[in-house]
């Protein structure tokens, strides 16, 4: 057999995405050579690694294991270009972090510089809601996760980063009601809310069971630029993480709505598993954090504490 490296990470590709013109714009190749490769590397097995059924891709039993060995051996390469970087002296490795979607607004921030310094280190951040952030955390996908709330039932050590706050946020040209008492606000207003999973929801859900207010949701949305969007087009109203809603403000498109009790504050956090081992570039990125957070808040969040 004579199949080459390139040929196992496209088939590693065609399996993962089950689609050639998905592989092919991963891999930043034209199909037809995604095509022609795949066809040299079937043609060393007797046996066939995957099937087209009704234009679908269909990986079989012996693909499977041909599939599982490849991915070893693709990472036993890694571990080798690895072990000659720490040779030279330089970091090299993944850097994996989940973020909540609201956490993709000071997330950049944090790690830029750390990713600038190291041109070795590949990041991978997925962005989403706090219930799949805490899930890739808890099944070990992930190095870190940037959360606002805590999780509750996972062991876990943390870094505090900075304040995350809340506001009730209006379009500009609504009218703003004239008491201040959550209690004739809230009750007054069309709101807007955030998906169940959202960390978002759950300290709005707090803060109003604590109140004992039964806001009828107008309307659910799922992430937080989708909520914003229908602010601006004067749908309602909804409590906000300020940190989203910067440029909104300096534009006169949102503003806030003064409210007793608000803002929220909760806190950021850089968390992960107690136990699990951290690897020299995860190692290296925590301690960028700690000796550098204060500088970075100082730097690109100095209007976020005139609120």
């Amino acid at each position: 057999m004579h199949y080459t490296l390139n040929q196992l990470r496209i088939f590693l590709k065609v399996v993962e995405l089950r689609s050639i013109t998905k592989a092919s714009d991963a891999l930043h190749l034209t199909q037809p050579a995604v095509s022609i490769q795949l066809k040299n590397f079937q043609d060393q097995f007797e046996i066939p690694l995957i099937e087209v059924l009704n234009k679908k891709i269909y990986v079989t039993d012996f693909g499977s294991e041909v599939a599982g060995s490849a991915q070893k051996i693709m990472k036993e390469i890694e571990g080798i270009q690895t072990k000659l970087h720490v040779y030279k002296g330089e970091l090299s490795g993944k850097l994996k972090i989940s973020v909540v979607s609201t956490g993709k607004y000071i997330a950049p921030y944090f790690i830029s510089d750390f990713i600038q310094a190291n041109r070795n280190v590949n990041l991978v951040m997925d962005v989403t809601n706090k219930a799949k952030v805490i899930e890739s955390l808890e099944n070990n996908l992930v190095d870190f996760a940037l959360v606002s709330v805590l999780p509750e039932k996972l062991n876990i050590e943390k870094e505090e980063l900075m304040s995350n706050k809340l506001f009730l946020i209006g379009n500009q040209l609504m009218r703003t009601p004239k008491s201040r008492k959550a209690s004739k606000v809230l009750l007054d207003l069309p709101f807007i809310q955030r998906e169940k999973g959202s960390g978002t929801r759950f300290v709005i859900e707090k803060y109003l069971q604590k109140l004992n207010l039964p806001i009828q949701m107008n309307m659910e949305l799922t992430s937080n630029e989708a909520v914003k969007q229908a602010l601006i087009a004067g749908l309602g109203f909804s409590i906000m993480p300020l940190i989203g809603i910067k440029n909104e403000l300096e534009n006169q498109q949102l503003k806030i709505i003064p409210t007793d009790g608000l803002p929220l504050i909760s806190t950021w956090h850089l968390i992960w598993l107690k136990d699990k081992k951290l690897d020299l570039v995860a190692k290296a990125f925590l301690k960028h954090i700690q000796t550098n957070k204060q500088q970075i808040i100082s730097e690109k969040f100095d209007w976020y504490e005139k609120y």
